[in-house]
């Protein structure tokens, strides 16, 4: 998919996504030893739109198994089309049960689910197994083998090979942690918080038309911001929705007015916002 990580860098740019060289690296590196890559770092930093921009730059389709709480099997992996078997039997009472059976655990009456979908097929795909630490530690067993031996058993088919590989993104909030034996099974990618100049970089991509002191300030802010004790400190996404909020004020610069009024774009909790608004000190940045 890649020639080199200068390549990484340049084509994921080419989708909006402005790449760290730790990030391209190791996207690189999972490219070329077809390794599953775990991604982990803060919410907001970009680390599904790492897997979107993949999918965008290797012309993939993009399969995503959203994880949360109480997803089981049936929802990631496969599960049988019940209505549809139940009609069969119906329309086959004539038949003895072994000959039912047989037919009703085909092919027709299967539902892939992500996982499954993933790894059949030879068209290219990116799997992105999103906010994997959201899911029931039972869901990793599932991923053991799909993402051990890109293979996945249906007891009542056998077992499907991937002919093909997917290029695999799993992302992680770091609520919970992750079984050794997952992480093993990937490259590990931490996504923290970018400098000020690729902050800079980002906001500038992905809000046209700002001015350049203006993203520079809302940066700088942002930075104060983050360095203060907050429930929850500004993402990279909030600090993008910033720019563009500030934009669609008409604002030109940073004043205590503009950034009263408008700290609900960028903070999404009262105690936070009001911290904030007592210690921030424009003049100082």
């Amino acid at each position: 998919m890649f020639t080199s990580v200068d390549d990484v860098s340049a084509r994921l740019a080419e989708t909006g996504y402005l790449a760290s060289p730790a990030v391209a690296t190791t996207v690189f590196l999972a490219d070329r030893l077809g390794k599953p890559l775990l991604v982990e770092g803060p919410a907001g930093v970009g680390k599904t739109e790492l897997a979107k921009a993949v999918a965008a730059v290797a012309g993939a389709r993009l399969i995503r198994l959203q994880c949360y709480e109480g997803v089981d099997e049936s929802r990631a992996l496969y599960e049988w089309n019940h209505a549809k078997q139940l009609l069969r039997i119906s329309a086959g009472r004539d038949e003895s049960w072994d000959e039912t059976r047989t037919d009703i655990f085909a092919e027709e009456f299967l539902l892939p689910r992500p996982l499954l979908t993933a790894i059949r097929g030879d068209d290219p795909k990116v799997l992105l197994i999103d906010e994997t630490d959201k899911a029931d530690v039972e869901v990793e067993g599932l991923l053991l083998e799909v993402l051990g031996d890109f293979q996945v058993t249906v007891p009542e088919l056998g077992t499907v090979t991937a002919t093909r590989r997917p290029f695999v993104v799993l992302t992680s909030n770091a609520t919970r942690e992750l079984s050794e034996a997952l992480r093993r099974r990937c490259l590990f990618l931490h996504i923290g918080f970018p400098d000020a100049e690729l902050e800079r970089r980002i906001v500038r991509l992905r809000v046209p038309g700002i001015e350049t002191a203006l993203a520079e300030s809302v940066v700088r802010v942002v930075g104060a911001l983050r360095a203060m004790d907050l429930r929850k400190v500004p993402s990279v996404a909030e600090t993008v929705d910033w720019a563009r909020t500030l934009l669609a004020l008409g604002a030109g610069t940073l004043d205590e007015t503009v950034v009263r009024d408008s700290l609900g774009v960028v903070l999404k909790h009262q105690d936070d916002i009001q911290k904030a608004a007592a210690k921030l000190d424009l003049d100082a940045l």
